[in-house]
């Protein structure tokens, strides 16, 4: 669940907001209040900020945001248990309150009011607000066995991870069943086999590198793994045509039917890693030694 907060000056379009029937507006929590319209509430928010005419940010505005899933299987009576926590983690209950869920996107998400001004006339400190949010959001996630930001971190990055594997694979195949030559050939292959691999090419129009789409993620080459960064690959598909020593690898490559030059980086890279696969092909074989 995400909880994100802040200070705002304009109470009376908030709750109005909050309150709009067209998003399928709901009250899911009220403390310390009587009213019954938008303006009602406002209103009588504006009674007790009337204590403490210096504070100008007078209202305490959050968003609570439960997964998707967890959205859709919480009801009303739920939502407002979720608000009520979140609202004693942050220390506001001796606050006005009022909390409206809409349902009206994909993700269900809770609108939280809170009067900043409390019956003393004293302002809430409003100080890391946003984070001490998320903090409280995480905690009331914990309590209501509800998916917290941490866990859909976790379960990202290890689809990332997943997704980043099923293309080095992939790729590997190619390299060894295959053995392109050319660029165009290497990425059409990838192509049949659902991963798009997609040029990098700078502001000098000149080929830097490569990034690679699989499932909904996008990873530049080197983040997929480190042997498949754009001067490896390029130094392979060098070799596979026979090329053996720098001075003879190509400044430019055929991209879809066009001639486009590599940049000093990329040509430098795929020097390298030629002299790397040499030497290390004459130390596996003795050959020099």
């Amino acid at each position: 669940m995400i909880g994100k907060g802040t200070s705002i000056a304009h109470t009376g379009t908030s709750i109005d907001y909050g309150w709009n029937q067209e998003k399928d507006a709901e009250i899911v929590f009220s403390q310390h209040l009587a009213g019954n319209s938008p303006q009602e509430i406002t209103e009588e928010f504006r009674l007790i900020q009337e204590e403490n005419t210096r504070c100008q940010k007078n209202t305490l505005s959050f968003i609570l945001s439960p997964t998707q899933e967890d959205g859709r299987n919480l009801s009303k009576q739920q939502l407002g248990e979720l608000t009520q926590r979140f609202i004693k983690e942050m220390r506001l209950k001796e606050r006005q309150a009022i909390a409206f869920v809409h349902r009206d996107k994909e993700h269900t998400h809770v609108h939280l009011y809170v009067n900043r001004i409390g019956f003393d006339g004293r302002a809430y400190n409003d100080s890391f607000i946003g984070k001490r949010s998320q903090l409280a959001a995480e905690n009331v996630a914990k309590e209501m066995r509800l998916t917290t930001v941490k866990d859909v971190q976790l379960e990202k990055e290890l689809d990332s991870i997943k997704v980043r594997l099923e293309i080095k694979e992939i790729h590997h195949k190619v390299m060894e069943s295959h053995r392109p030559k050319t660029l165009d050939s290497y990425i059409k292959i990838m192509k049949e086999r659902n991963v798009e691999v997609l040029p990098t090419i700078n502001k000098a129009d000149k080929l830097q590198g490569f990034r690679f789409q699989y499932e909904g993620h996008n990873f530049k080459a080197s983040e997929v793994h480190r042997s498949m960064s754009g001067g490896r690959i390029m130094a392979q598909l060098s070799q596979n045509k026979g090329v053996a020593k720098p001075k003879e690898v190509d400044k430019s490559v055929q991209l879809l039917g066009k001639t486009v030059k590599m940049s000093t980086n990329l040509a430098t890279s795929i020097a390298k890693n030629i002299i790397k696969k040499t030497i290390k092909r004459a130390i596996d074989t003795g050959i020099g030694f």
